[in-house]
């Protein structure tokens, strides 16, 4: 209502579930209704007027029971909920007539009936509400403004409040729920009117009637005091679905957010924004509230996660969303070929586009290749409605989807594709000669168990999702320490690892978090130790029993041969299980010290026939082990600790020191999985038809846990 009110008509209200401080947080319906004017001028009160509401559950709480004092059998016989807000109107608007007074605003005390009951029940029964609830004073606002040494808003009551101004309480007989609070309120407006206060009601609250559309730049300061972040959300919810959830609530301009998956698709969690922190604690309160069956989770969120899904730069996608008012709806599947007039003949004259062309976005790769996708602007509900039964239609030779959509949507979509590298990234195929390299902190092996396992994660879980799951542990993992598992296909497996701060922290991190939900699945948690890691990664398992070396699965490949390959004689066991290569592998560091650690050789190539060859195709992947020759090992590899470094340091015959490069004829195999009884002759049987000399194979034949494994050096290289 218009702020020159001259007329207060005092409101209360109560549920069948909690009221107070926690009015409206357990989604009950509203039961009593209460009312009585106030003329501001004559200083005159009208008639009390109180009425019961039937509610469509008729279940009353306890603590409803006793505060109200009403029984289910008197609210069978009351009015459901639309017929008692006619009643309200129709009593205010004689009485306003009697007065001579033309209009009226409501006074409440706090804003909780307004916002957290009556417009969320109403939005729910699809009532529609009159005009005067959209506009509100609150008198402890009031009456904070009026004695501001009274106390903290949030922390007046009616009894504080009558109390500092010496209004002595109501009598007993008359301290009946709803007529209480109504006689008081009047009490003290009517006091802080008169002198000495003459105070005039003017701190007007509004409820904004629906969600305003608009852009949102990364450059826009948002308070983290203003976001929440709702899960759980039907995957087809639209922005104006979130905003009927939280009606009552004052959503900022452009203030929804959905959020989208690895595919482009809504993952059912959305970024609000509110204009202010109290509306943001009220969101907070409707946690687990209920949008159709489905219940949603409400949690706090932070003003840079908002902006990386809303935030954009680009002067295209504000010229499209600077049309305020407008329905945007996502077209997806177009063909690549498909021209603005192409898409607005499909729409048809029923569904015409603001501004024509215009009201068009295509949204295209870096290098403008089209993807498919497009949003379009539509001016008003209905014609959104008649683009929308076109879905699945076709154009051309393909069907075309169509979804609500938001503006942050559209910057999500737009700064996902035009952050789309051109080409996959590569490692570096350039190799510059570099000295024997050490191993970095993340691949060194030990005993202590201070890294952990995730296993089981949703196969859509980033780095992000992972450091929320951990919560206040991230705190503890060291820098770099997460590293995703990969398949063969370089897709997430499901596994991760990662390091912490120390064995206690893993620990603790391992009792914790074992078998806690991310998104719709748990995952386990245990805690290992490095050296489980890298046998893990390399395609070993990590079980109760203890460790399992990596089962050999390459497939047959005979390269051209290769060099630079330690000799036998300096090849220890831990070569056969060397730390694995991550999924995103870093720059290595110089060593700072000449201990014997695990080294990681890098071999330059050389202008000779048998040079080092890297197919840069292959992915690398963390199941399947790379033997030292590996065309997938990508221009690393982990040499046996302090060989090559110590070979490269030792002085040659002629009086120079030797270089990292070690050139000899042949290469290194493995086998793995002989028969118990397997003698030499039975290997060199084995690998008949391959060219190697008696003289240039060694052979060692271990029996360890059931396991039979051989080491020899043909002249050609070959992967069993």
């Amino acid at each position: 209502m218009a702020s020159h009110s001259d007329t207060l008509v005092v409101f209360f209200g109560a549920t069948a579930g909690a009221n107070g401080g926690k009015l409206g947080s357990d989604e009950r319906e509203i039961i009593l209704l209460v009312w009585q004017i106030v003329d501001l001028h004559e200083k005159k009160v009208g008639k009390l007027q109180r009425r019961l509401v039937k509610p469509d559950s008729l279940e009353l709480t306890d603590q409803s029971k006793e505060e109200t004092g009403l029984s289910v059998e008197e609210l069978y016989k009351a009015e459901p909920l639309d017929k008692v807000l006619q009643q309200f109107q129709q009593s205010v608007s004689a009485e306003l007539k009697a007065l001579g007074r033309s209009s009226y605003t409501l006074c409440v005390d706090g804003p909780l009936i307004i916002r957290q009951a009556l417009h969320p029940e109403a939005s729910k029964k699809n009532l529609v509400l009159p005009e005067c609830f959209y506009s509100f004073v609150d008198v402890r606002k009031e009456f904070h403004k009026c004695c501001p040494n009274a106390g903290q808003v949030q922390d007046l009551t009616l009894h504080s409040m009558l109390e500092y101004v010496c209004i002595p309480e109501l009598p007993l007989s008359e301290q009946v729920m709803g007529l209480k609070e109504v006689r008081c309120m009047v009490q003290l407006s009517l006091h802080i009117l008169a002198e000495p206060y003459n105070h005039k009601f003017s701190c007007f609250e509004a409820v904004k009637y629906k969600l305003e559309s608009g852009a949102c730049s990364k450059t826009e300061p948002v308070d983290s005091e203003t976001v929440i972040r709702a899960r759980g959300l039907p995957w087809q919810s639209s922005d104006q679905d979130i905003s009927r959830f939280f009606k009552g609530l004052n959503i900022a301009k452009g203030g929804v957010a959905l959020c989208l998956n690895a595919q482009g698709r809504r993952n059912g969690e959305a970024l609000v924004r509110f204009i202010n922190q109290e509306h943001r604690d009220l969101a907070l309160e409707r946690h687990k509230h209920h949008m159709g069956s489905r219940y949603i989770e409400v949690y706090k969120a932070t003003g840079e996660e908002f902006l990386k899904i809303a935030g954009g730069t680009s002067n295209e996608v504000a010229q499209f969303l600077s049309k305020e008012n407008q329905v945007i709806i996502r077209m997806r599947g177009l063909p690549f070929t498909a021209s603005p007039q192409d898409v607005l003949t499909f729409l048809g004259a029923d569904s015409p586009v603001t501004d024509a062309s215009d009201g068009l976005l295509f949204v295209k790769y870096p290098d403008g290749r089209p993807t498919g996708d497009a949003f379009v602007l539509f001016s008003c509900e209905e014609y959104a409605l008649n683009a929308l039964k076109k879905h699945k239609q076709i154009l051309g030779k393909r069907y075309i989807e169509l979804f609500r959509s938001t503006a942050a949507e559209v910057q999500q979509v737009l700064n996902r594709y035009m952050s789309t590298p051109l080409i996959s990234t590569l490692p570096s195929t350039s190799m510059v000669p570099m000295p024997v390299l050490a191993t970095p902190p993340y691949l060194a092996t030990g005993s202590t168990r201070d890294c952990v396992r995730l296993r089981g994660l949703p196969y859509t879980a980033a780095i992000e999702d992972i450091l929320e799951f951990m919560g206040e542990h991230t705190i503890d993992i060291k820098p770099h320490g997460v590293h995703m598992v990969l398949n063969q296909q370089g897709r997430p497996s499901g596994d991760a690892f990662i390091q912490m701060r120390s064995a206690d922290r893993a620990f603790m991190v391992a009792q914790k978090c074992h078998k806690k939900m991310m998104k719709d699945r748990y995952v386990e948690v245990f805690q290992c130790s490095t050296e489980e890691m890298s046998f893990v990664l390399m395609g070993g398992t990590l079980n109760r029993s203890g460790l399992s070396p990596p089962p050999c699965k390459l497939p047959c490949l005979a390269p051209p041969a290769y060099a630079a390959f330690p000799s036998p004689a300096m090849l220890s066991e831990a070569a056969l299980y060397q730390p694995p290569l991550l999924a995103t592998p870093r720059t290595p560091q110089p060593p700072h010290s000449p201990h014997p650690t695990p080294t990681l050789a890098y071999y330059p190539p050389q202008h000779h026939p048998a040079q080092l060859y890297m197919n840069m195709n292959m992915n690398y992947t963390a199941y399947y082990p790379s033997p030292p020759v590996s065309p997938s090992t990508m221009s690393y590899f982990a040499s046996p600790p302090g060989s090559v470094a110590l070979a490269a340091q030792q002085p040659h015959p002629q009086g120079h020191v030797a270089s990292p490069m070690m050139p000899q004829h042949g290469a290194l195999v493995r086998m793995q999985g002989l028969p118990y009884n397997a003698g030499v002759k039975d290997i060199l049987s084995f690998f008949q038809g391959y060219q190697y000399s008696p003289e240039d194979y060694s052979s060692m034949v271990q029996m360890s846990q059931g396991q039979t494994r051989s080491l020899i050096q043909p002249k050609e290289w070959l992967c069993l």
